[in-house]
């Protein structure tokens, strides 16, 4: 158990607790302290709060942050593409078909079980015992870069960057139909799907700003080649945008109607590209990932086809 203490002072009135005790705690971050205040871990004047509570001048703060859980999940000795490693994070080349992290229906053959392997106890703990490392997550049918945390703090860093939209992240695509236009900004508000709850809409309703830039890497008969970079990065965002303007995702079946040519295990989606800031040196890292197996084979067989 950890316990700190601290006293609002006159340039913090106004402030949310959680905004307060994210600057003030250096390795935890905001979901993680909104979680402890809905578990009653954190009082102000001894008193419980809603995580949207605002400072006042001499609130005193007291917060309980329980030791981690210990995850029951198994490690398994799964072989990772590991890019890069150190003492804070684990740069991963993620295969198509593998779930991130354990959930209902996947708690074996994960990453999270692979990384509990090969790191031990050396992940970082912030986003609970099922999630243990994880600060992103990509598609399990999306292959490509993917970054784990190895400590709190590690974990606190890269987390500001994707929340600040400041990260780096550029994706490879096969999508249905060539474009006219060589690259455009998709820039449409991504939520929950009014009557379809595992899929996500453009929408107005419960939504947040989505932003995706796309550019055309070869245009073919019925299929284009592109690239995109999230400027956002909500749940399905790429797949819900590209469907939204005509372009859906090859192998994507639940957001697009048209008949699958191809036997893919899923959407022809690549996670290329990965830069950050790295948390503790401060230096700019980008690391890249080959276009996988099947990815190449369709994009050779398009360009025998005749490339237009």
């Amino acid at each position: 158990m950890r316990f700190f203490a601290f006293c609002a002072e006159n340039e913090d009135i106004g402030k949310r607790t959680d905004t307060f005790l994210s600057d003030e705690i250096e390795d935890i971050s905001r979901s993680r302290i909104q979680k402890l205040i809905e578990n009653k871990n954190i009082t102000v004047n001894k008193k419980e709060i809603s995580k949207n509570y605002k400072l006042r001048t001499g609130d005193m703060i007291e917060v309980c942050i329980p030791d981690p859980e210990s995850a029951d999940i198994k490690a398994e000795n799964i072989p990772l593409d590991i890019l890069f490693e150190d003492d804070d994070i684990i740069v991963i080349n993620k295969p198509q078909n593998m779930v991130v992290h354990p959930a209902a229906g996947h708690y074996s053959a994960t990453l999270v079980n692979a990384l509990m392997y090969h790191c031990g106890k050396n992940l970082s703990g912030i986003n609970g015992v099922l999630r243990p490392g994880i600060v992103h997550r990509i598609d399990k049918d999306t292959s490509g870069v993917i970054v784990a945390a190895k400590n709190d703090a590690a974990h606190k860093g890269l987390a500001a960057q994707l929340a600040c939209h400041s990260m780096k992240r550029i994706y490879y695509a096969i999508v249905f139909n060539p474009f006219k236009q060589y690259e455009g900004v998709i820039d449409k508000p991504i939520g929950r799907h009014p009557t379809e709850r595992k899929k996500m809409a453009v929408t107005d309703k419960n939504s947040k700003r989505a932003v995706t830039h796309y550019n055309v890497i070869e245009n073919f008969d019925k299929f284009s080649f592109i690239n995109l970079r999230l400027e956002t990065g909500r749940t399905h965002q790429i797949r819900v945008h590209m469907a939204s303007i005509g372009h859906p995702l090859l192998g994507d079946c639940l957001y697009s109607n048209i008949k699958q040519p191809y036997k893919l295990m899923g959407q022809a989606l690549h996670a290329k590209l990965l830069g950050f800031i790295h948390p503790s040196s401060g230096k700019y890292m980008e690391f890249e990932s080959p276009l996988p197996d099947y990815f190449e084979k369709l994009l050779n067989r398009f360009r025998k086809q005749g490339e237009k």
